[in-house]
């Protein structure tokens, strides 16, 4: 078995736990597995109700985990992590994912090789093998909103030109420059990471990676997306009910559009995402009535989503840069952050009592 603990190691593994028992000990187990490459692993649990913090620790005593006291959302937690990573690299790595190979050994040495471009991901597939196309995006445009409001990127999803944001027709079996690399399995220089601030916080969870690999492009990176580097990403276990990821994906979208856009487009662009939002509303409601075995999730979604409109056309409200960053160790989040236990923490050779 390889060894995870030196006492330099070149990588820290971020992974922000949320009601996921038995994905993040899959996570970190075939983490271990399939990594040659010397790592340290971070684990922050968002307040879990299903003992994923005592379970982590009984299976991972050396494993550097922090239990919040409230769910303080995926940007912020990832934040608080990071500042205890004293590694050249960071991983971005959801609890929803499964390692079958050496992707993250394979992911740094792309990285490694392109040291240009900044930020690296690799390719997602689903459980069952299938491509899921998730692990990179191309910006929101003009364009891309109007051919989502339509619903033209859904219909002729396999096309770039109906579909741009999705790269449609794109297998991720090549090497290529995107716009966005997903948080699941995002690769940065923390170097990189200190300068454009971190995520921005305002971004409870979605659309904070696309925010950053957007000011990282503005600083002249290119995030990179590599084959080569493959894991399994189950997708939305954090938010497993269809309607109310949708609602937080379709405020992420609003809050890029209010942070990304020039202000005199901020009303096409939301006027898009509404107008997008009704026709999935009458279609899939249709398509419920016709067959509900098949749509009537989706119709119930997409009701949802309508229904809650004035809520998420909001967006999560104007970007800031990251709370100040903390110094010292892992037992000193606790003094630093009021929404952390003062003694949450399994700290490797020691026991902490809960």
């Amino acid at each position: 078995m390889p060894k995870h603990s030196l006492a330099n190691p070149p990588l820290s593994v971020l992974i922000v736990s949320y009601n996921t028992r038995a994905m993040t000990l899959s996570a970190i187990r075939t983490l271990r597995l399939h990594t040659r490459t010397p790592i340290r692993v971070l684990v922050w649990d968002n307040a879990s109700t299903d003992a994923s913090a005592e379970a982590i620790t009984a299976a991972f005593p050396d494993i550097h985990l922090v239990r919040s006291l409230s769910n303080i959302g995926f940007a912020r937690a990832n934040n608080r992590l990071a500042e205890f990573a004293r590694t050249p690299w960071i991983l971005l790595l959801n609890p929803d994912t499964e390692l079958r190979t050496d992707a993250v050994d394979q992911l740094l040495s792309f990285a490694k090789s392109h040291p240009r471009n900044g930020i690296y991901g690799g390719r997602t597939i689903f459980a069952d093998a299938h491509l899921n196309p998730g692990s990179a995006w191309m910006r929101i445009t003009g364009w891309s909103s109007l051919c989502a409001a339509l619903g033209l990127s859904t219909l002729l999803r396999h096309t770039t030109l109906f579909n741009p944001e999705g790269i449609g027709g794109w297998a991720r079996n090549t090497m290529r420059e995107v716009d966005i690399v997903q948080g699941s399995f995002l690769l940065i220089r923390r170097a990189i990471w200190r300068d454009l601030g971190g995520f921005r916080e305002h971004y409870f969870m979605y659309g904070e990676e696309a925010d950053l690999c957007l000011r990282a492009i503005a600083r002249g990176y290119r995030p990179l997306i590599t084959p080569n580097a493959e894991i399994v990403h189950h997708a939305g276990a954090a938010s497993p009910d269809r309607g109310d990821r949708q609602i937080l994906l379709s405020r992420a979208r609003a809050t890029l559009i209010r942070d990304h856009w020039n202000v005199r487009h901020h009303d096409f662009g939301i006027g898009c995402m509404v107008m997008g939002s009704l026709v999935r509303r009458l279609a899939y409601g249709t398509l419920g009535q016709i067959a509900p075995a098949r749509f009537a999730t989706r119709a119930r979604a997409a009701a949802a989503v309508w229904h809650a409109r004035r809520e998420w056309r909001r967006g999560y409200g104007r970007g800031t840069t990251p709370l100040a960053p903390v110094a010292g160790t892992l037992d000193a989040a606790a003094d630093a952050d009021p929404e952390v236990s003062d003694r949450p923490m399994a700290i490797p050779g020691r026991s902490i009592p809960r």
